[in-house]
């Protein structure tokens, strides 16, 4: 029986990681007496005594316990931006190819994917792959998303009780999609550059929505931008070839006319699971790709899960749906 040690399991990710573990036979969740966890002492026990231990900490606290590792055999997956462009740990998306499946499967140090890059890389890897999207291109993205990515102060703020309240003349807004990130300077942008092998930063703008999860990541693909002249049913084709056998990631058919829940796109549908979404709407002129995934599922959670079931050489579907 594999043992797991989660450093972090207060917080949201860790939460969730903690609650999809606790529901399985084949592993032994060891726990660090809550009166210790800042030790380091502690930690560094726990952490070597594992088989695998999730990180679902700040930056600079994963790098710190990363480096209290010294078991040769400990896999660390990292829940924290800190270690997701280093050339020395394996980025943990097995859907971009056969040869990172293999990777994540021999490695040690895993760092789990961002939300928004999750599927931002989800739509767009495969057009890059393909050589129908210039590495050259520059994208233009959006996102919208759950509060729920934004850790527990942010959870607190939309559901406090007095979230809707207002003053005459005075309204907090809080129920209103909101951009943010708007230095244009996100924390995901690295990954979803090198990810997939583009020369140029996307510009992206995530868009915080007043519900708790639930992702949907849009790419605009102008017709300009390819290699040669094709429409979205041809950029679907490309799609549902590289994610062909996927256990987790759909690409949902090219429609002309989309049907959608009431002429409008879902971006909870994924919600507990980790699955994702993919569907490519437009016209030969204009076209997007959109990927719904759940921020706290293939964002987060799900795909933590799915990696450290690669990594110990199990079927990478256990516990998850």
């Amino acid at each position: 029986m594999f043992k797991v040690f989660v450093d972090g399991e207060a917080g949201t990710t860790g939460l969730q990681i903690f609650e999809r573990l606790a529901k399985r036979n084949d592993l032994e969740i060891i726990k660090i007496n809550p009166e210790l966890r800042k030790d380091v002492n502690e930690r560094q026990k726990m952490i070597n005594e594992s088989d695998v231990t999730f990180l679902c900490l700040p930056d600079a606290a994963s790098m710190e316990s990363a480096a209290l590792c010294t078991n040769p055999n400990t896999r660390i997956i990292d829940a924290s931006t800190a270690h997701r462009v280093n050339p020395a740990w394996t980025y943990g998306m097995p859907e971009l190819s056969a040869e990172q499946r293999e990777a994540i499967s021999k490695s040690k140090r895993i760092a789990n994917p961002g939300c928004h890059a999750s599927g931002f890389i989800l739509g767009v890897h495969p057009l890059v792959a393909s050589g129908i999207l210039p590495k050259s291109a520059n994208l233009a993205a959006y996102s919208i998303t759950g509060y729920s990515g934004g850790g527990k102060k942010l959870i607190a703020e939309y559901e406090a009780e007095d979230a809707l309240s207002h003053k005459a003349g005075e309204s907090k807004a809080i129920m209103a999609p909101a951009p943010y990130a708007l230095a244009l300077a996100h924390k995901h942008l690295p990954e979803m550059k090198k990810y997939c092998g583009l020369e140029n930063v996307p510009f992206f703008n995530p868009v915080l929505g007043p519900y708790y999860k639930g992702m949907a990541v849009t790419v605009a693909i102008f017709p300009n931008m390819l290699s040669k002249k094709v429409g979205p049913q041809d950029l679907t084709e490309i799609l549902a070839k590289h994610y062909e056998g996927s256990k987790f990631v759909k690409v949902l058919p090219y429609e002309a006319a989309p049907v959608l829940f009431n002429g409008r796109l879902d971006p909870t549908v994924c919600n507990d699971t980790n699955n994702a979404r993919i569907q490519v709407f437009g016209n030969e002129n204009i076209m997007q790709v959109t990927t719904i995934i759940d921020n706290l599922g293939k964002g987060a959670s799900g795909a933590a899960i799915q990696n450290m079931n690669i990594a110990l050489g199990l079927d990478e579907t256990i516990g998850l749906v």
